[in-house]
Formats: structure tokens, C-alpha cells, sequence
């Protein structure tokens, strides 16, 4: 479906684009947030009378979100959760738990604006990504711990409060992962030389043999005619002697 954007699209285009997008995406998410109309020719002349018009607004809502931009450069959120083994989180930590807690904070968030692939699942520091304008964006952390006062010491070490059979159980864990990665590396190239992707390194490993062969059948060739040559001597020796005795 082709639209024209009425705002900049982090990876999609500027404001005026015209661009080609999948319905669903088009449907669900641009056009009900207004951030784009469906490319007509109506639409797009109706845009070019009022682009001035939304390139003022634009720059004056790129202005406050900067100038709010500045003041959370060392904006850090708590948020306290109950954890297990190697610091796994019972639940998660969504968009929508930092942006009601970065609003608690004093700056006004919603859900939309935060950017996280996937739920955080871990204890830790971990920096989110807030949009506040289409041109505008700010890295917030998000400091998982189990209470205020770990809270706190993660802050100040930079890593996730662990008790020792926590750090063993990560250890353990990074342990078995990295086992399973050389198993699986061991058996792609097991599959790879019953397949035949090695033919090469085969055959040269049947030429180093018959080098390494050839000079010992030489050596028993070369013993065989001194054996030969002897046993020729020795009965040349004995038909003289018989010769003798017969004269």
C-alpha cells in the first residue's frame, strides 16, 4: 500500500514520502496515528498546500522534545521485581512498566515512545531507548532489582546484584552453552566430511601415504635383488667345486 508520511519514520522516510508499505502496517499503526494518509492524489495535494504549514509545527515540536531531551540525559528508573536463579526475572519488565515509571520520574512517556525488541528478563542496568519526537531520541536505564537498596549498589557497581549460588548457576549456564556450541560446530563438520565436502584434504592424505610408502617398497625391491644376486653367486660357487671334483 502506498502513503505519504506526515512525519518522519525511523528506517521508512522523511515527511512528504511517498512510500510503499505493507497494508497491515499501514492499517493498524500509521494511518490511526495519523502519522500517515493513503497516497491519492487528493491526499498528496491537499499535503503540499499545508506542508509549510506542518514543517513549522514539526521544527517547534522537534525544539521542546530536545530541549527535553537535555534535561533526561542521566534519567535512571527503579524498577524492583522478584527474581530467581542467575538473576531471572519471575515476569518481565514491558514498554509499558518503563514509561509509567520514567512518567513517575517527571517526564510524560507513554508506552508507544519506548523502544524495546523484548521484555527485559534479567536483574541489571538496562538502557532503553524513548522516542520523543520522530527526530528525537533518548537513551533512559532501566535499573532492575530485587529491592531499593540493590537498587542502589547496581548503580553504583554497574552490575546486577547477584548471591554467590546465583553467580554460579550464570556461570554454570555460560558453561553448557558454550559446550553445546562446540558439540554443534564438532557435528557440522562430522556432517560435512561423511557428506563429502572434504575430498580434497582426503586425497592428499593418500598421497603423503604413498610417499611415505613408496620408499620402503624401493628398500624391499632393492633387499630382494641383493638376496637374489647373492643366492646366484653362491650357486655359480657350488657348480665350480662339483666341476673340480669331477676332473
Amino acid at each position: 500500500m502506498e502513503v505519504i508520511l506526515m512525519e518522519r519514520i525511523a528506517k521508512l522516510g522523511q515527511m512528504g514520502d511517498v512510500v510503499n508499505v505493507k497494508p497491515g502496517f499501514a492499517r493498524n499503526y500509521l494511518l490511526p496515528k495519523g502519522k500517515a494518509r493513503r497516497a491519492t492524489k487528493e491526499n498528496i495535494a491537499h499535503f503540499e498546500t499545508q506542508k509549510a504549514q506542518l514543517e513549522t509545527q514539526n521544527l517547534e515540536r522537534r525544539a521542546d522534545a530536545e530541549a527535553v531531551a537535555g534535561k533526561m540525559n542521566d534519567v535512571s528508573v527503579v524498577l524492583v521485581r522478584q527474581a530467581g536463579e542467575a538473576g531471572q526475572l519471575y515476569g518481565s519488565v514491558n514498554a509499558r512498566d518503563i514509561a509509567d515509571a520514567v512518567t513517575k520520574a517527571g517526564y510524560d512517556v507513554n508506552r508507544n515512545q519506548v523502544s524495546l525488541d523484548q521484555p527485559i528478563k534479567m536483574l541489571g542496568l538496562h538502557p532503553v531507548v524513548v522516542n520523543l519526537h520522530p527526530e528525537v531520541d533518548v537513551t533512559v536505564i532501566a535499573n532492575v532489582a530485587r529491592s531499593a537498596d540493590e537498587a542502589e549498589t547496581q548503580a553504583k557497581t554497574g552490575t546486577a546484584v547477584l548471591s554467590q549460588a546465583e553467580e554460579d548457576a550464570r556461570a554454570e549456564a555460560e558453561v553448557i552453552h558454550e559446550a553445546a556450541a562446540d558439540e554443534a560446530v564438532a557435528e557440522q563438520a562430522e556432517t560435512m566430511f561423511e557428506d563429502g565436502a572434504a575430498p580434497e584434504a582426503t586425497d592428499e592424505v593418500a598421497e603423503e601415504a604413498g610417499e611415505d610408502t613408496a620408499p620402503e617398497v624401493a628398500a624391499s625391491d632393492e633387499t630382494a635383488e641383493e638376496t637374489t644376486e647373492e643366492t646366484a653367486d653362491t650357486d655359480d660357487s657350488g657348480d665350480g667345486e662339483k666341476a673340480n671334483k669331477a676332473e
